[in-house]
């Protein structure tokens, strides 16, 4: 039979099993909305997004169980895929247990959130695994159609609608190039697998169109990790977007957007990879800290740090496949467990209409909430690089990966920008513990879901620091399957 006419197997809906119990999930959800009772509404759907997120990390180990090729080969199951399947939906179950409390207090209603938090995990988990440029474009519109909205939730705020508006119109502006990208690809190689692209441009000398295809996609791909120069929405953005929304999009959506870079650049076999990402890693690094600087704001603070993390990992890129891939998976793992747990912390802090999220805010937190300002502070010295945390391991594997490419102005620049950004992760930590309290700033106690959010992404954060080993192994499996 033609392959074209052939039937979907068991088994092809094996390999997209997290995807369809997330959709099942989401689904519920926005069918049982308008039937609760209001005051059962939030703990009821809250509590069915994170049996959602459970079961479809049950279904990611299950579906790592059947590796192998599904739906016409456009979707790959193997190690890579199931790491960040599993990185994905975890993140995806923190947000959920950080936002509990923040739609009770912000008065958000639960069902469009909870849903969208979903559908939105589905298209980031779909990119994780398709392996087809077209496929790849469909999920990352699913993707980015979810945090578009989602950017929005604070609607008695004028700032967060300004937020959503303005990531819908750039993102949309990203993901033109992308989609121009991919038919310049399908030009130059007549093919969108990632597979069939990758044989092309390795047997033949590579056509111009070939390297202004890459360019397009690597420019709608960049806007969405926020690396520079396509980082301009970024701050606005974090500013105006509910706090657990940040947390999610700053980690989630990039984590799937790298997985897809990873594709392209190694497996396709991209022509002119390193001279791009060498450009636009300096930039990302370099903007990124310089910004974070001059803010007062935590939010936006965080922002400009997520644009020079995107850099550091951006340095993996330009490595050699067998270091740089297992580098650049860890630095994503790493980098999801301790900047969603420093969003748990801002949600949590900035009270009712995120009123608390200056520096000034944070006057004083060590004396009146000691456990609290001890977790961010674990979170802020691994985002800097501080031993025994994840980041510093992911940063010394990721400098580790370039110097054995020879990239060594860029891992020179890299450490010169990890030393300016300690500035003003520990200026926040200066103004916890060394600064009078504020007493207009309510200190409340911890409920129980942000409590496990935070002991969730605490304990990863360590135990990447601690013991690195299982992870970084489990990557080089990845990179040893597509040397196969």
């Amino acid at each position: 039979m033609n392959d074209a006419l052939a039937i979907p197997q068991a088994s092809d809906y094996i390999r997209v099993l997290p995807e369809i119990v997330l959709s099942l999930f989401g689904m519920a959800i926005m069918v049982l909305d308008p039937l609760l009772k209001e005051r059962r509404r939030q703990s009821t759907l809250g509590t069915i997004a994170l049996l959602g997120s459970l079961a479809a990390l049950a279904a990611t180990w299950f579906q790592a169980q059947s590796p192998g090729f599904a739906f016409w080969n456009m979707i790959q199951v193997d190690a890579f895929t199931t790491f960040f399947h599993f990185l994905i939906v975890a993140v995806t179950a923190v947000v959920i247990l950080t936002s509990q409390e923040y739609l009770k207090v912000e008065e958000i209603r639960a069902g469009e959130y909870y849903g969208l938090i979903l559908f939105g995990a589905v298209g980031m988990c779909l990119m994780s695994s398709a392996v087809e440029l077209v496929l790849i474009f469909i999920a990352l519109e699913i993707s980015s159609i979810a945090t578009y909205v989602l950017a929005g939730f604070r609607r008695g705020a004028a700032i967060s609608i300004e937020a959503s508006l303005k990531y819908f119109l750039l993102g949309s502006f990203a993901t033109a190039f992308f989609l121009y990208g991919v038919a310049l690809m399908f030009g130059a190689t007549g093919s969108t697998s990632i597979q069939v692209i990758g044989r092309v441009l390795n047997s033949f000398e590579v056509p111009a169109l070939a390297y202004a295809g890459i360019a397009f996609m690597f420019v709608g791909l960049a806007f969405k990790v926020a690396a520079a120069p396509f980082h301009v929405w970024t701050p606005d953005v974090y500013e105006g977007a509910p706090a657990p929304v940040v947390g999610f999009m700053s980690t989630a959506p990039k984590a799937a957007v790298f997985a897809v870079l990873l594709r392209l650049m190694f497996e396709a076999h991209a022509p002119g990879r390193v001279g791009l990402i060498w450009t636009v890693a300096a930039l990302s690094m370099t903007l990124g800290n310089l910004g974070a600087l001059v803010q007062d704001n935590v939010k936006r603070l965080l922002a400009y740090s997520s644009i020079a993390h995107a850099g550091y990992l951006l340095v993996a890129f330009a490595a050699v496949p067998d270091s740089g891939i297992p580098a650049a998976m860890f630095y994503t793992a790493t980098y999801a467990a301790m900047n969603v747990g420093a969003f748990a912390v801002v949600s949590h802090f900035s009270s009712a209409g995120e009123r608390f999220v200056k520096l000034e805010d944070y006057s004083g937190l060590g004396s009146r909430s000691p456990a609290l300002a001890a977790i961010l502070t674990i979170f802020l010295l691994s985002l800097i690089g501080i031993p025994i945390t994840g980041g510093f391991v992911a940063k010394f594997y990721v400098f580790s990966a370039a110097l054995q490419s020879n990239m060594v102005g860029l891992v020179i620049l890299g450490v010169l920008n990890s030393a300016v950004a300690s500035y003003y992760y520990l200026r926040l930590i200066v103004v916890m513990y060394m600064r009078e309290p504020r007493g207009e700033v309510p200190v409340s106690s911890v409920p129980a879901g942000v409590g496990a959010a935070l002991a969730l992404s605490l304990a990863a954060t360590i135990y990447l620091g601690v013991l690195p080993g299982r992870v970084l192994d489990y990557a080089g499996r990845a990179v040893a399957e597509w040397s196969r």
